[in-house]
Order: structure tokens, then sequence, then C-alpha cells
């Protein structure tokens, strides 16, 4: 239960209390500042608590965003301020100083608007809400009291709440093909008490069965199975929409949404190749399938390591051609949604892959996809080059240490680097050139072999470690450093694909396609701890994967040290212990900090 306490001016005929049980506080009164501070002494100091000025008048639901998001320690609009048990501390503090006497109505008359100044300059990370077009004011006077009346009910406030429920950046397909109706489908959900993790498990489930669809072969299971991926996707739109309509948030909805997204596509990945090998044509695509998981896995791996790397020191220089160009293109109108099309976002992507896999065979959905992620890929990162280049700032420590979190190195890395680390020179092309060559020499290798499985790969996957090394010696701050991810993530994956294909066994490249999700899953939950300010996984955890190069050590000496079929059996059983061991920890990880009261978070950023 939360707490909102009343102080100042008791108002006749006013709503306010009933609207306060409504959003679920205990409401208590208090006659004077005096009062309050007691009020806030006896509350628990585990519960939310509001402190609200009689005289507040506005629309429910500005009053709603002021003092029921989670996302924030501390919120406030005019006449209303609300602290969780992280920023409680810091208000009772703020109240305990508030002196009484002659002299102090100014600060005790609105005390409100006292203790919202008092509590952003203790830092504590006040959010102060913009209502927008809805009405969040203090009403000092009759007359200004008749005026805000007036405004509230001149707004349509159930309209401004469902247009806001949308995100604001939001791909073409999914701004005029789902959020016309889905955030109707939110309201329905929201009215009868469904959570948006309900929500996101139904999409999951949804997808899953899409895919099981799709693993028949047949082509009423391929029509099905596209219906139903739409549906998946309509649903996860409606769970975002849900928490941003009913203030949902939470630590354990993002990381679901998130993970979810992954799984579904991934799975209808696998449930294209089974049905494809069970179809009339007994076509094997597993390789397409691989190939798909691995760009698209690669294009998200480029747009988390260019963000988390985006923090300088000094704010990070010049903005550079490159966003000036980018800004005068995004003031013509047309080219905003072809740019944003051009990426192949979430929505247009499912879409596509839903109608190809309706009309045609998995082989022609995997092509699409390759080429479209392909040249979306170009696209965006030729981009980012472009803008990194024009940086003459250096890359923040926090900035640095996320970078090298993504690389996901090893003891071997970490052995051969010593765990040292010197000061890097703005500017510096090594750390990429080493991670590129890392990559490329091993790739290069298993490619043009005859038989890759030699112990002569091992020794080049030696070679690979120790460039490795090279990249990571020094910190992560140069211009181009954000690339070194990418490279060994594109290099392992594409390693493994390499070998199970070259194994020439039945069942090899389906046992590839397990390893490198378990993997991509594992370089997902660090980006999502990232973001969500808890760091990278432990240590341990990257020590007992292998890291980058012990997970390609492994796998190139069980290709050269067993026959086709034993690799096929030792690929399978490399998955299931490193999506245990990963899964394990990341769901403990989660489900923790859910219970443990981690800021709530909600990704607002570029469709994935």
């Amino acid at each position: 239960m939360s707490t909102a306490i009343l102080t100042g001016p008791p108002v006749a005929g006013s709503s306010l209390e009933a609207d306060l049980r409504t959003l679920g506080f205990d409401v208590r009164t208090a006659g004077d500042a005096a009062g309050a501070t007691e009020l806030l002494a006896e509350a628990s100091p585990q519960e939310r608590v509001a402190v609200v000025d009689p005289r507040f008048v506005g629309h429910l639901h500005a009053l709603r965003l002021a003092l029921t998001d989670p996302r924030f320690p501390a919120a406030a609009v005019p006449g209303a301020l609300t602290v969780q048990p992280a920023a409680r501390a810091a208000l009772d503090r703020a109240a305990g100083r508030i002196p009484v006497g002659a002299g102090t109505a100014h600060l005790t008359d609105v005390l409100t608007d006292t203790l919202t100044e008092a509590l952003d300059r203790a830092d504590v990370g006040l959010h102060r809400v913009e209502p927008g077009s809805l009405v969040a004011t203090l009403a000092l006077t009759p007359a200004q009291r008749e005026e805000a009346r007036e405004a509230v009910a001149a707004v349509d406030e159930e309209a401004v709440r469902l247009r806001t429920a949308v995100k604001s950046r939001d791909g073409f397909f999914t701004t005029f093909f789902i959020s016309p109706y889905s955030r109707y489908l939110a309201r329905w959900c929201a009215r009868r008490g469904l959570t948006p993790n309900q929500v996101t498990t139904a999409s999951l489930l949804t997808a899953l069965i899409a895919a099981g669809c799709a693993a028949t072969g047949t082509r009423g299971g391929f029509v099905a199975a596209g219906v139903l991926l739409l549906l998946s996707f309509v649903l996860d739109c409606t769970d975002g929409q849900l928490a941003r309509y009913s203030l949902q948030y939470s630590t354990l909805g993002a990381w679901l949404d998130a993970t979810f997204d992954r799984a579904k596509e991934y799975a209808y990945y696998a449930g294209l190749a089974l049905g494809a090998a069970r179809g009339g044509g007994h076509d094997d695509v597993w390789a397409l399938a691989l190939g798909a998981m691995i760009l698209q896995t690669c294009r998200h791996v480029v747009d988390f390591a260019f963000n988390e790397g985006s923090e300088f020191e000094g704010g990070g220089g010049g903005a550079g051609p490159a966003v000036g160009l980018s800004d005068r293109l995004d003031r013509v109108g047309w080219t905003v949604w072809a740019r944003r099309m051009i990426v192949l976002p979430i929505g247009e992507r499912w879409a596509m892959i839903a109608v190809l896999t309706a009309l045609t065979t998995p082989r022609i959905v995997f092509y699409a996809l390759l080429v479209g992620c392909a040249l979306a890929a170009c696209y965006t990162t030729a981009g980012r080059v472009l803008r990194s280049r024009t940086r003459r700032a250096r890359r923040t420590d926090r900035a640095a240490r996320a970078l090298a979190d993504l690389a996901d190195y090893g003891p071997l890395v970490e052995l051969l680097t010593g765990g040292g680390r010197g000061r890097a020179r703005t500017g510096s092309l090594l750390a990429p050139a080493m991670a590129f060559l890392s990559s490329a020499v091993l790739l290069v290798w298993v490619i043009s072999q005859p038989d890759p499985a030699s112990w002569l790969t091992v020794g080049v996957a030696v070679c690979s470690a120790l460039l490795a090394a090279a990249a990571l010696a020094r910190p992560l701050k140069g211009a181009l450093d954000w690339l070194v991810p990418p490279f060994f993530r594109a290099g392992e994956y594409l390693v493994v694909l390499v070998l199970a294909a070259r194994a020439d066994a039945h069942g090899a490249l389906p046992a590839a396609f397990g390893l490198v999700a378990a993997v991509a899953y594992h370089h997902y939950d660090t980006v999502y701890r990232i973001r969500g300010g808890a760091g990278a996984p432990p240590r341990w955890l990257v020590r007992a994967t292998g890291g980058y190069e012990g997970r390609i050590l492994v796998v190139t000496v069980l290709a050269a040290l067993l026959p086709a079929t034993g690799f096929t059996i030792a690929l399978t059983a490399l998955a299931g212990v490193l999506a245990l061991l990963v899964l394990a920890e990341s769901i403990r990880f989660w489900v923790a900090a859910h219970h443990h009261g981690a800021p709530a978070v909600h990704d607002e950023g570029e469709p994935a």
C-alpha cells in the first residue's frame, strides 16, 4: 500500500481524495507542515509516499504519471510529489529542515513545491513530469480553480492516454498497421487486470505455436504460421502499450520483452528449417537459418556496442557532417519513414517473414531475410562509422568498460593481457584492426581448407586468440573501438557455422544452430544487464562459458579430435551445457532484481 499525505488548505467539493484512492493510495490529512512531517515519520520506509496539495487540479492520468510511475525514485508536478523507498531518506531530511514560525509562510503555504526544490538540490533523480496536453496545476484562488476545471473539461483524457500509450518512435508498419488498433487491445487488457508480462508470455506462446505450424512442412501449416506470427507481433506491441497505458513498468518485464523477441524470431527460424526438411522437397536450409540468426544477432551487437560506447568526455565534440545530413533529411517528411524502413525493423521484418512464409518456401524466406538484413546492416554500420570518424573526444571509462564487457573475452585473453590496460591514443585503429584480423584469419582458414577439422585449425585458433588479446590490451576509447564486439561475434558464430557445414554429418547444422542460440542469449543478456545499470554478468560466468576465444578453441579441438558424428554429438552437448548455465544465472539475476526493487526500466529506443 502507498500513502498519500494531503497538506494545505482544504478545498470543498474536491474529488482529489477519491482520485488518490483510485490510484491505490491510503489518504491521510495533515493540517500543516509539522503534521506532514509527523505522518512521513510514521509511514513505512519501504513504501511509496506522496505529498499532495489539496488545491491541485488536473486530470487523473496526469496525477497517475506523477505519482505511480515506478521508473523514477522521485517525481513531481505542481502540487504533487512522490518518492519511492530509494529517495525516502532525502524527503525526510527535506521535511525535517523546513523551519516553523513567523516568516516561514512562503515555505509552508505550498509545501509540495518546497519539498520538490529540496529533492532537486539533493540530486536523487527527481523527474519533473511534463503532462503535455493534460492539465496538472496548483489553483490557489477560486478563479484559478474554475479556469483549471474548464481546461480539464476541454481535454479528452482517455484519447491522450491512448495516444501516449504508443511508442513515440516506431517503424512504418507498426505505426500504421498495428498501433491504430493494438492500443485498444492494450486498454482492454488493462481493464481486465492483465499485466504486460502476461501479454508478453502470450506473444511468446503464439510465436512458438507459429514455429510449430511452420515445422509441419505443409502449405496449410505455413499459412497458419504466417498468420500466427503476425498475431504474435500484435501482442508484442500490445505489451509495451499496456505498460505505458497503465504505467506497469518493471525490470523483469523489460528483460522478458527483449529476450522473448529474440526467442520468438529464432525459434521461428528453426521451425522453418524443420518444415523445409519435412516438406515435399526435403530441402535442407539449416545453414540459411543459422546464417539469418547470425546476421540478425550481429546487427544487434553493432547497435548495442555503438550506443553503449557513445559516452565521451566533455560531451563528445562536434556533431559532424553525417549528423548534420541526418538532421536535414529528418526535415523532409517522407525520408524519415524511408530511413526507418531501410533498417528493416522488427515490424517490417516480421511482416515480410509472415507473408513470404504463407506464399512461398522457407528457402525464399531466408534468402529475402539475408539480403534485406545485409543491406540494412551495411546502411546502419556505414552511417555509424562516418559519425564516429568525426569525433575527437575520448570515450569515458564507463563506456570503455561496457565495450570490453560486450567483447566477452575469456580466461585465455585475460591471461595474455595480464589484466593490465595502458592508455589508448584517441583515434587509434589498433583495437578494431586486431579484432577484425582475429576473426578474419580464422574464418578465411576454415573456409579455404579442404578439411578444416584439423590440428592446424586449432593452431590458427590460438593465433586468433593472440590477436584478440592485442585488441583488448588497451582501453577501448578509440573512435571506432565499438566495432570490436561485432567483429568478435561475427567471427565466433561464422566459424561454428562453417565447421558444422563442412562436417558433412546429419544434424551438425541444427546442433550448431542450438550452440549459437545459447551463446547469443548470453550476449543479449550481457547487453540488458549493462542497459539496466547492473553491469556485465559476473566474471565467474564469463570464465565458465570460456569467453569468445575459449569457445572457439573448444569447437576447433572437438572438430579435430572427433569424427563427424561425434562432433555433432559434442556440439549438441556443448549447446545444452551452455544454455543451462547462462539461462540459470540469467533467470536468477533478473528474478532477484525484480524482487529486490531494482529500478524499473522501459526501452523507448530504436525498434529492434
